[in-house]
């Protein structure tokens, strides 16, 4: 195995053993590892036909202190959990979902990247419905699957930052619809306005669809603001059914609150840009993404946050890698330490 893990970027990177575990007849098998990366489905699986399938993202890390520790693995089974039940499909128990991601951390330790190289092990859990049925409906019985692999930086630059480009002609999701889960129907309805965005080099900023007014995400990741409020720090980030929550995020608001901050979750109008010192994008797979500039090309104005991240960004995202890291004491209990 020869891989150069500072240049790793996050794309697919195959590795020893993926991890599965079907659902039949009522019943889950207990995960096992395999070599074999492919799956038989039917053709008239219900995952294929209504795209009843949803999926995770978390991350191992290698510490300065050589422990391993997943972050916050138990939040992604929850919210696979909750994303199962929007889609009436059979939810992974949390203890058959920890089992699979150790396991597959476990076998295929040797992609674990060094401790300081900037990348990680990514899982990427799938729950797809595997019930040939042509008739509109649910399917009952699934295949869950934890595929492992190394990944460096989402966005390309990292913590230097990217910019955006307000969108209003193309909606991820619906409001009452499926956004608030991670289903992978509201990622290939966001491919079109994320590849226009691109080809003019930048980020896609997303708007809600009912009214195309407030910012719902950024590509495929929360939104953050930082505002000063007379002599303290404003923590804002957008309230959306359309929005999937965040455990990144979720997670910073929690450390802005012990840092002193103000923590605010409500609508936020694309004008109130204005009004921040600095911005970000922030998930699993970015951390935290700070944003330079957003370009409203609809009211010809550009929104300017400078070409380096903020203090206040800075010393979050430092905080919460501190966590995964295992540099700073984890107070919260967040990471699961592997023997």
């Amino acid at each position: 195995m020869n891989i150069n893990w500072k240049e790793l970027t996050f794309h697919y990177t195959e590795t020893d053993y993926i991890v599965r575990a079907a659902y039949k007849n009522g019943v889950w098998e207990q995960p096992y590892a395999t070599r074999d990366k492919h799956i038989s489905l039917h053709v008239a699986a219900t995952g294929l036909q209504y795209g009843q399938e949803c999926f995770e993202g978390l991350k191992a890390f290698r510490g300065a202190d050589g422990k391993v520790r997943i972050f916050r693995m138990e939040e992604n089974a929850k919210r696979m959990q909750r994303s199962a039940e929007g889609l009436l499909m059979t939810p992974v128990p949390t203890e058959l979902f920890c089992k699979a991601v150790v396991l597959a951390l476990q076998k295929n330790m040797d992609y674990l990247p060094p401790y300081e190289t900037g990348a990680t092990l990514y899982f990427r859990p799938v729950l797809v419905a595997t019930t040939p049925e042509i008739s509109v409906g649910p399917g009952k019985d699934c295949e869950f699957i934890v595929i492992p692999t190394p990944i460096g930086p989402y966005f390309p630059n990292g913590f230097k930052g990217m910019p955006f480009i307000v969108n209003r002609t193309i909606d991820r999701a619906a409001p009452q619809g499926t956004g608030q889960w991670k289903v992978g129907g509201n990622y290939a309805a966001s491919f079109r306005a994320s590849e226009v965005a691109h080809a003019m080099g930048y980020e896609c900023m997303f708007t809600d669809a009912k009214t195309h007014k407030y910012i719902d995400e950024c590509t495929a990741s929360n939104f953050i603001g930082i505002r000063r409020i007379g002599e303290r720090q404003e923590y804002l980030t957008p309230r959306s059914s359309a929005i999937l929550p965040s455990i990144t995020n979720e997670s910073l608001m929690t450390l802005a609150k012990e840092m002193g901050m103000k923590v605010t979750r409500r609508r936020i109008r694309v004008e109130e840009l204005a009004d921040m010192q600095e911005a970000a994008a922030c998930g699993t797979a970015c951390v935290i993404s700070p944003i330079t500039k957003v370009l409203d090309p609809d009211n010809g104005v550009t929104y300017a946050f400078g070409d380096k991240p903020g203090p206040v960004l800075t010393k979050l995202y430092h905080a919460l890698q501190d966590i995964q890291y295992g540099r700073v004491e984890d107070r919260h209990n967040w990471c699961f330490v592997v023997e």
